[in-house]
Parts: C-alpha cells; sequence; structure tokens
C-alpha cells in the first residue's frame, strides 16, 4: 500500500481566470415542491425527463422544455400515506431503459413507478430510512441501504425481496453496483463490505476507514473501488486485496461525496484514472486514483460541497454548494467556466445524458436548469 500525501500548499490549485457568472434570467426553474428539494436525475433514455425527490412526500416528473419555454405541470409521484412523519424522499434511480424510476424515502419504503408516474410496487422491508437505492446495469435487480443495517436486493418486476443482507453494525450510507450480481456497501460502522446476489457471506470486508464511510463508487471498468469518509480520507481498492492499494490525502474536513470521471476508451493504456471527491472543506479536488496525485484543487465555494457531476463527455465538472452556488470547471485544467447562484443550498447537481443541460435542485423547493450548450 502506498500513502500519498497532498499538503494544500503543494497542491496544485485552479486558477481564477475569467469566467461568466450565468444571469438567472437564462435558467429554468422548476417550481412546485413545497419543501426542500434532495436529488434529481435525468432519464438516462429520455433527454428532457427530469425526476426530482423532496421533503414534502413527493417526487416529481417534470418535462423540461428545449429552450426557455413554458414549463408544463409536473406529474407528482405521492409518497403518502407513509410509515412515519418524515415526509423525506431521500433517494432516486431511473432503471437503465428509462421505464421505471425507483425511489427510496425516509418511511423505509421503496417504491416503483412508471414513466408517467403509476405506482407499481412498494417495497416495504426495511425498519429505518433508505439513505441509497441503486438499479444493476441489467434493470432486473434493485439495491438498497437503509439505516437499518441492512442492504436488501429486490426483484423490481415482483418487488419480492430476493435477499437481504445483515453485515453492518451501524447504518448504511451508500451502496454500488460492481457488477449485475456483486456491489459494495458503506457504513456509519467505518466498514465496506462487497457481497454478492446469491452468497451469504462477504466477498471481501475492508476495514481501514477511521470514521464513517460516506460514499462508494465503482470505476467505470468495475476494476476499483473508491471510498470517502469523515476521516478526510479517500481510499482505491481492488477485490485482489485485502487492504487499499491507495490512500489519497489533502482535504482538511470530512469528504462527503465522490464521482470517477466517465470511462472514455482510449489508446493510452497509461491514461489516468480521474477521481473527483467533494469535501466540507468547501474544494473539490481531481486526482489521478490509482497514483494518489491530485490534479487540481477546485476553490470557488465558501461552504460544504455536497454533490458534483460530470459531464458525459468527461470535459466538465460540476459542483454544488450550501453557499448557494453552482460551478461548472473544465476538468482537464481545473479552471472555473462557469457559475449560477440559486436560491438556496445545492443538494444535488446532475448533467443529463447529451450533457446540454444541468440540473440543480435547491433547500429553496427549487429545481434549476442550466442550458449547457456550447
Amino acid at each position: 500500500m502506498t500513502d500519498a500525501t497532498n499538503p494544500a500548499h503543494d497542491s496544485p490549485t485552479s486558477e481564477t481566470k475569467p469566467h461568466s457568472v450565468i444571469d438567472p434570467k437564462d435558467v429554468v426553474v422548476l417550481e412546485g415542491h413545497e419543501n426542500e428539494v434532495f436529488s434529481c436525475s435525468w432519464n438516462p433514455v429520455v433527454p428532457n425527463l427530469l425526476a426530482s425527490g423532496s421533503g414534502d412526500a413527493t417526487a416529481r416528473l417534470w418535462q423540461v422544455p428545449e429552450d426557455k419555454g413554458k414549463v408544463a405541470e409536473p406529474i407528482v409521484l405521492d409518497h403518502l400515506p407513509n410509515h412515519n412523519n418524515n415526509k423525506d424522499v431521500t433517494t432516486l434511480d431511473w432503471n437503465p431503459s428509462g421505464t421505471f424510476l425507483a425511489t427510496g424515502s425516509y418511511d423505509g419504503q421503496a417504491r416503483i413507478w412508471t414513466q408517467t408516474g403509476q405506482l407499481r410496487l412498494v417495497m416495504a422491508q426495511h425498519h429505518g430510512p433508505i439513505f441509497s437505492l441503486k438499479w444493476n446495469r441489467k434493470g432486473d435487480l434493485v439495491l438498497s441501504g437503509s439505516a437499518d443495517t441492512t442492504t436488501i436486493v429486490w426483484n423490481p418486476e415482483t418487488g419480492d425481496m430476493k435477499q437481504q443482507f445483515n453485515l453492518h453494525t451501524l447504518a448504511i450510507l451508500d451502496v454500488d453496483w460492481m457488477d449485475n450480481t456483486t456491489f459494495a456497501s458503506c457504513s456509519s460502522d467505518k466498514t465496506i463490505y462487497v457481497c454478492r446476489v446469491g452468497s451469504t457471506t462477504a466477498l471481501r470486508k475492508w476495514v481501514g476507514h477511521e470514521d464513517e464511510v460516506n460514499a462508494v463508487r465503482w470505476d467505470p471498468t468495475g476494476q476499483y473501488l473508491a471510498s470517502c469518509s469523515d476521516d478526510m480520507t479517500t481510499k482505491i481498492w481492488s477485490l485482489s486485496s485485502e487492504h487499499p492499494i491507495q490512500v489519497i490525502k489533502g482535504h482538511r474536513l470530512q469528504i462527503y461525496t465522490l464521482q470517477w470521471a466517465p470511462y472514455l476508451p482510449s489508446k493510452d493504456e497509461s491514461a489516468p484514472r480521474i477521481l473527483a471527491t467533494a469535501s466540507f472543506d468547501a474544494t473539490v479536488r481531481l486526482w489521478d486514483a490509482l497514483s494518489g496525485t491530485c490534479l487540481h484543487v477546485l476553490e470557488n465555494h465558501t461552504e460544504a460541497v455536497y454533490s458534483i457531476s460530470f459531464s458525459p463527455d468527461a470535459r466538465l465538472l460540476a459542483t454544488g454548494s450550501f453557499d448557494e452556488v453552482l460551478n461548472v470547471w473544465y476538468a482537464k485544467d481545473g479552471t472555473l467556466q462557469k457559475t449560477f447562484k440559486a436560491n438556496g443550498g445545492i443538494f444535488e447537481v446532475h448533467f443529463n445524458k447529451n450533457g446540454d443541460k444541468l440540473a440543480a435542485c435547491t433547500s429553496n423547493k427549487q429545481v434549476v436548469i442550466l442550458d449547457m450548450k456550447p
């Protein structure tokens, strides 16, 4: 195991060259939610169809106009009645073919909806809030991770529980599929498990973080898992080792989330695997994940950064923070390209499949859409 330490003073910092400030007149604002909007996700097939999930016990399906036309009324996905008084829709994910939307709620129920807003299934096996929920690539399984310390694999055709894993001892904060049957989960208990559907024992239990593990992501090839933690480190893991193959240091506060750059096949086998990490220290860092080298420190936020999203061509990186600012950066050189001031803290940002629209959802009940056409 190598340990790459990048003190702040010797890390390359993003240059603040001239960048454009997006005028509020040039954005589309989606209004209708009655509480904070925690999550947003573009349909992977229909470029202008956006789902949003809120603390008002609804998710909404929006048909975003191509230009700055009138926004049609959204389809409201009502999550009542629910099992407790907390009405937050915490997480949502489209299946790969874009035909079904899965939502996870603070009441512990997972639901599957059609593209037109019909409730298809309610999956009510968890006994605590669902914090993460993902379809596998084939679209024949849904995985959920809950504060009740379990992960559940569901059959989305029937709503039946296929398998429940009781390995963690504290809340599960994130899950991610490696392939159609293998997944990773991370928890407040500081551990990561890799499990396979059909097997009752874990393929790997990874111990190494010294505080809760907030997020896990497999790289696009499925070879490496990146994890980030309140211990201010990111670790890179491989199934071939029980220890991290890289420990990445540089952030000065908790690391909340991370994202691999989309994998674009290149003839250059030595091309770096780019990883972005977002922290409560108000910075985002871009890394060569396997060497642990910090490529760029992106500094134009003043508060915790909660969400990051690469454009599909890996050219741009969007970052959203509780300072109400949405920044768009050139991933290659770390320069700031555009910035937009929202009317509330930003919980999540997401590029659509064409990379020509960027959504951001806010604490001020809004979803804002930026036109990213060149």
